[in-house]
């Protein structure tokens, strides 16, 4: 792959990177959405349950039973708070990766922000060189032109 200057090989490694920390970043976005979901799937199922173990206990319910209601919701409340942990887990990976975006977006805009002075600085280069040449032209030409009369 040929490239004209330093700046679009930069350019083209930083617009790489930061493609790559975006994929990352929305990886991290849709576990976190699953993980949310799976919370709010276990905070609906304790509530049922918890509704199941209320309309038991109305109608009578053994002991036995009534200690499998409380341990398996206290099961549905460790596996709760394991995932209220990964959500969490889950939120602080996704704010690191958005300053690590941001850092190469901004050395990705820099790059850019170098090569559109650069080119700008060649183009002014460019005009002032075909001026000056045409300027000796002109002064060449009217010295002729002072000359033959």
């Amino acid at each position: 792959m040929k490239h004209s200057n330093a700046f679009d090989l930069l350019i083209e490694l930083s617009t790489h990177q930061t493609n790559e920390v975006a994929q990352k970043l929305g990886k991290l976005v849709t576990e976190r959405e699953q993980a949310g979901l799976q919370l709010e799937a276990l905070n609906q199922y304790r509530l049922d349950y918890a509704q199941r173990l209320l309309e038991a206990g109305q109608s009578g319910v053994t002991m036995s039973n009534y200690m499998n209601f409380r341990r398996f919701i206290g099961t549905l409340d460790e596996a709760i708070q394991q995932q209220n942990k990964l959500v969490d887990i889950l939120n602080q990976k996704i704010a690191q990766q958005q300053a690590i975006w941001i850092e190469e977006k901004q050395r990705l805009n820099a790059y850019e922000t170098l090569q559109e002075r650069r080119r700008a600085e060649l183009s002014l280069a460019n005009s002032r060189r075909e001026q000056r040449l045409n300027d000796e032209m002109s002064a060449s030409l009217f010295q002729r032109a002072q000359h033959s009369y």
